[in-house]
């Protein structure tokens, strides 16, 4: 397992950039734009320390998080969905977003910090029980 990065929702991309890279020093690692989802990913590191990230998330439809819900998730890159999702399971951790694409999961801590799971590489291809399972609870 191995970390990634840590998301939290920002209510202005530009203020954001000025703090995090202006302020801070932090600089733009990545950036990824979803017309579909309507949202926008920023992704910032200090320099020299780049795998360790920080997910600016930026949703285009604009709604009061309060403190607390701007805090998104911690996320981790695991070697293979499926078994580390068996894994948990067998553990008595409930999966809230099951790999349904062989790529991407949700689980919460007992404090309810949401907590991603990504494969690392590409997605694993698709497979039951996990194609078919539902959401659980919030991710």
């Amino acid at each position: 397992m191995k970390y990634l990065h840590s998301m939290v929702r920002v209510t202005s991309i530009d203020d954001s950039l000025d703090f995090y890279c202006q302020k801070l020093g932090l600089t733009e690692v990545n950036r990824y734009e979803s017309e579909e989802g309507r949202f926008t990913l920023v992704f910032l590191a200090a320099p020299g320390d780049e795998e360790a990230q920080i997910e600016l998330t930026y949703n285009w439809d604009q709604e009061n998080y309060g403190e607390g819900r701007n805090f998104g998730h911690l996320a981790y890159s695991v070697n293979n969905i499926y078994e580390t999702c068996q894994g948990l399971l067998d553990k008595g951790v409930i999966i809230n977003r099951p790999p349904r694409d062989g790529r991407m999961a949700f689980i919460r801590s007992p404090d309810n910090i949401s907590i991603e799971l990504l494969q690392h590489g590409d997605a694993l291809p698709v497979q039951e029980p996990w194609a078919s399972m539902k959401n659980t609870g919030s991710w």
